[in-house]
């Protein structure tokens, strides 16, 4: 039986802003599933980032599916602006809305595909209520804020618990794994069950370029997961 396909998805985060449409033409030229994109806002985290006008300046230079992982306060304030702009996947967090299944439907409603992350230290139980509603859970595997942090090894537990739930109530949704990803730790996250690696660093600022390291990414965890 062949191995399962594992998707990579580079993180702009860690891109090289002046070069962003070279570096991202780049990754999709070397085989990524798709774009990451981190919102932060300075509040929910500790760190600013984008908004909606870098994500419509990417779906000009890109076929690929945009997911935005909104790592922001309040994020239903700005579903809209992000759906209008280009993206693909609306991804928030359970710790940054008090009205989850209200977001969630309103994500839904603007034709995105639905995805929800949870933080290290939040527990995967809290999947309970709304996994039936979801495409894409994505489990941090750092605090989020910045590009380039150590992987968090404690949450390969949560990931296995995480995938254990999904194949029991909604095996056509996703999980993805992002912070700390690298060739070491690529291979840890998928036998735990990932299906998707969000990697940015790695991916980003490897000396010998964008394709080497997707190269050596997929490598990695070929084999892994099967």
């Amino acid at each position: 039986m062949s191995a399962k396909h594992i998707a990579i998805a580079p993180s702009i985060l860690s891109a090289d802003f002046a070069r962003l449409g070279e570096q991202v033409a780049a990754a999709e030229a070397a085989g990524a599933d798709r774009i990451h994109v981190d919102v932060m806002d300075g509040h929910f985290v500790p760190n600013i980032t984008i908004g909606p006008v870098v994500v419509r300046a990417l779906r000009r230079v890109t076929g690929l599916p945009l997911e935005v992982h909104l790592m922001i306060q309040q994020p239903e304030r700005f579903l809209d602006a992000f759906a209008g702009a280009g993206a693909t996947a609306l991804t928030v967090h359970v710790e940054g809305t008090i009205h989850l299944h209200r977001t969630l439907e309103e994500i839904r409603r603007l034709g995105q595909r639905v995805g929800v992350a949870l933080n290290p230290a939040t527990p995967a139980v809290v999947l309970d209520e709304i996994l039936p509603e979801l495409d894409l859970v994505l489990v941090m595997t750092v605090d989020p804020g910045f590009g380039g942090q150590d992987f968090i090894a404690s949450t390969l537990p949560k990931i296995r618990r995480v995938r254990a739930l999904v194949d029991r109530v909604r095996p056509a949704c996703e999980l993805e794994v992002d912070g700390g990803i690298h060739p070491a730790t690529a291979p840890l996250v998928v036998d735990a069950g990932a299906g998707v690696l969000v990697a940015g660093s790695a991916i980003f600022e490897e000396p010998a370029g964008v394709r080497a390291a997707m190269e050596r990414l997929r490598r990695s965890v070929e084999g892994s997961g099967s």
